[in-house]
């Protein structure tokens, strides 16, 4: 069987994941404590979405080298900023502990293959 070919950055697999972990997210800090609305709750989701966003325009400027790199950086720091923002969440006993792990683990995931990704371009870009 063969791979449906990618027309969309919403066909990569690190795309779907990055989104999927963002909406996850997004519903587990419904949770959070009102205080925390205008910080901790509003950071967590403004990063993850940040991840598919950045991807996003990364995949439309495949015809520039650089620019594309530079989009997958800032989504490779978004996902980090993320990881930071779930271990306040464990920390301060907003999301258990598997579920912090769970999460952490998925951007570590994204990570990986934006360092794929970012280290070797080539295949990606669009060809002129």
């Amino acid at each position: 069987m063969e791979k449906e070919p990618i027309k969309s950055h919403e066909d990569l697999e690190v795309y779907k994941m990055a989104f999927d972990t963002a909406m996850k997210i997004f519903e587990l800090s419904k949770k959070f404590p009102v205080e925390e609305r205008y910080s901790l709750t509003d950071q967590i989701r403004r990063s993850s979405r940040s991840v598919c966003a950045n991807l996003a325009e990364a995949w439309r400027k495949r015809r520039y080298e650089a620019a594309f790199v530079a989009k997958l950086n800032d989504s490779e720091a978004e996902a980090a900023e993320t990881q930071t923002w779930l271990k306040f969440a464990v920390k301060c006993s907003y999301l258990d502990v598997d579920t912090g792990k769970e999460l952490y683990g998925n951007y570590n995931r994204v990570l990986g293959i934006l360092v794929i990704i970012i280290n070797n371009p080539s295949p990606w870009l669009i060809k002129r």
